[in-house]
């Protein structure tokens, strides 16, 4: 059963319509027409639209995502690169700037010149031992006694192979202080790339633990000039 088409249907449709009517009907009818038409090509219009916008706000999303995935990660980078920082300034100032490193540098050059005086005490009583040991054997008339005086001869050979260390200690003591020095210059160069010591002024550096109980009483061994040690003669004017 086919429904009846009326004339509203015509004019939506946009069907002319077959019934006469006057002319501001039909005008009427028609620009009705013509806003309906308008209406369907510009919904055709902006539905396209609506879809890229989608779109386009999907991808500032996911931007916005990596964006700030991105700004965590710098973060982190940022924290390295300032811990860094303060790390150099507490080598730097603290270590190879400051006391500590001094002292250490200086119980190094203590060590070598202690072994080298004391090597050459033991050698020049090694050699005088050697001299006695041969005036001995040449007085003595047994040949056990000038077995005994030759004994005597072979180990002050012994002693002086053995002090042959002082010579490996300080060779060994010299690579050390070499790796200091290599370490502290490329600090610096670090701390150049990074700016300067300007660039460190902010960071405070960490100080070296502070000894306690008996161990902030011990001072020695004495280095050469350093104030602060009983000398032997105060000991033995104590004593006295």
């Amino acid at each position: 059963m086919n429904r009846k088409l009326f004339r509203i249907d015509e004019v939506s449709r946009g069907i002319p319509t077959a019934v006469a009517g006057s002319a501001p009907e039909v005008r009427a009818a028609q620009r009705h027409v013509e806003i309906m038409q308008e209406l369907r090509a510009l919904r055709a219009l902006t539905a396209p639209h609506e879809q890229v916008t989608q779109r386009m706000l999907d991808a500032y999303k996911t931007l916005i995502g990596e964006a700030q995935k991105l700004k965590t990660e710098l973060d982190l980078i940022t924290e390295a690169i300032n811990q860094t920082k303060r790390e150099l300034a507490t080598v730097h100032i603290t270590g190879f700037k400051g006391p500590e490193m001094t002292r250490v540098t200086n119980e190094l050059d203590a060590v070598v010149n202690g072994t080298e005086d004391a090597t050459q005490n033991i050698l020049n009583a090694a050699e005088e031992i050697d001299q006695l040991a041969n005036t001995l054997g040449a007085a003595v008339k047994s040949e056990h006694e000038q077995g005994l005086a030759s004994d005597i001869q072979d180990k002050v050979v012994k002693i002086f192979e053995a002090c042959n260390f002082q010579d490996l200690t300080g060779q060994r003591i010299t690579k050390v202080v070499a790796t200091l020095h290599f370490i502290e210059e490329h600090i610096n160069r670090m701390m150049e790339i990074w700016g300067g010591m300007d660039a460190f002024h902010e960071f405070e550096p960490e100080a070296f633990a502070q000894r306690q109980g008996d161990a902030k009483l011990l001072n020695g061994p004495k280095l050469v000039g350093e104030a602060g040690h009983a000398s032997q003669d105060d000991i033995d004017a104590l004593f006295n």
